[in-house]
């Protein structure tokens, strides 16, 4: 072990934390150093390898850049993201085109206006995957909408309730619905959650990052016109545990500003100067008229087929797209939260909507929609 200040006992303390602490089988202390952050740690940083071997840094306040990004530091458990996880904007893919939208499809678009969780709501729960489960979803997500969200119980009655009764974060205050995703974290910063369940606990280190902007965009479908959405209609999209299950249900997209027409399902995007870090969520959208809600989360209400048709026994409705936007620190210094065997790999980034829009708020949104206007909460655009 080489000791990189004249202040190394302090940080040696530090590394022999990681051993007491620690799985020795997972963390390898290799370089020991002293960090210039100055935050509640005293700044303190050191270096070390995971089970690989790979050096890589980690800061409490001083900076992160780990290697092999598995190991714990005395709460806190790091779990990820890889360097490989991360590739210039510019060898994304392509997008694919949206269908082609007939006579007979709906084309305008409604935007409810929400903010950007300035307020930071936040818990580690998930109402409709895991119904009151404390820290159920095992990484922390942010909420805009509805405010009513700390209460939740294991009755999907009750809950519905619950959010029936909650204020909103919304423009339009007929918008009760909730909408959530896990958090983007600057992992050199420090949170709140840095030994908590849900975040450093949970091996979901770092600084909660505020999205520049929250886009939620209801469109309609290429095929046919779209009815409403039953209240409390229960939405997800993507899979938080798509990393290892193999990509089932992953819908990831990672891109910049400038880049919208290419994205990655599975790499963090480093953008160039000037571009911010872009977050896409779209959501299934052709429900089967009855459900709201399904024991698998997804079978009563699905995705359309590649031409916009919606399959047989289902019917269209707004199709919510999520647009998230990020100021992020350079380099590989950003990640989603996870559960900790998910390793904050970006193919498990995901969202959640349950609708508590009003009835004549829902028409709104379905006229508009059909019509082929171009709306947005109080006015058009």
């Amino acid at each position: 072990m080489v000791l990189a200040s004249a202040t190394g006992a302090l940080v040696l303390a530090a590394a022999a934390t990681v051993i007491a602490f620690g799985d020795p089988r997972k963390v390898e202390i290799d370089v020991v150093g002293f960090g210039s952050a100055a935050d509640g740690f005293g700044g303190t940083g050191f270096l070390w390898g995971g089970g690989d071997g790979k050096g890589g840094g980690y800061g409490l306040g001083g900076g992160v850049d780990i290697g092999g990004r598995t190991g714990d530091i005395g709460n806190q458990r790091v779990t990820g993201p890889a360097g490989s996880d991360f590739a210039r904007i510019e060898l994304a893919p392509p997008l694919g085109e949206d269908p082609q939208a007939r006579r007979s499809g709906s084309t305008g678009t409604f935007i409810s206006d929400c903010g950007t969780n300035g307020n930071r709501l936040f818990n580690s729960e998930n109402v409709i995957v895991a119904p009151g489960v404390e820290n159920g979803a095992q990484h922390t997500h942010d909420y805009v909408g509805n405010q009513n969200v700390q209460n939740y119980t294991e009755d999907v009655g009750t809950n519905n309730v619950l959010l029936a009764q909650g204020q909103t974060s919304c423009a339009d205050q007929r918008d009760q619905s909730t909408y959530y995703w896990p958090v983007l974290r600057d992992i050199n910063g420090v949170e709140f959650d840095a030994n908590a369940p849900g975040g450093g606990a949970d091996g979901n280190v770092g600084r909660i990052l505020e999205p520049k902007s929250a886009v939620l965009e209801f469109r309609g479908n290429p095929r046919s016109e779209v009815v409403p959405m039953a209240p409390f209609l229960q939405i997800i999209t993507g899979n938080a545990r798509a990393f290892t299950t193999g990509g089932d249900n992953a819908n990831a997209k990672w891109t910049c500003t400038g880049f919208e027409g290419q994205a990655f399902a599975d790499k963090y995007p480093l953008c160039p100067e000037g571009s911010d870090v872009v977050r896409i969520a779209d959501f299934p959208s052709c429900w089967d008229g009855e459900n709201i809600e399904s024991e698998d989360n997804r079978s009563h209400i699905v995705f359309p087929r590649r031409d916009g048709q919606c399959p047989r026994g289902t019917v269209a409705v707004p199709q919510l797209r999520q647009t998230l936007v990020y100021e992020v620190p350079p380099g590989k210094s950003f990640a989603v939260d996870g559960f900790p065997e998910e390793r904050r790999n970006p193919i498990t980034d995901h969202s959640d909507f349950i609708n508590v829009m009003s009835p004549d708020l829902m028409r709104e949104v379905v006229d508009c929609i059909n019509d082929g206007r171009e709306c947005r909460t109080g006015q058009n655009r």
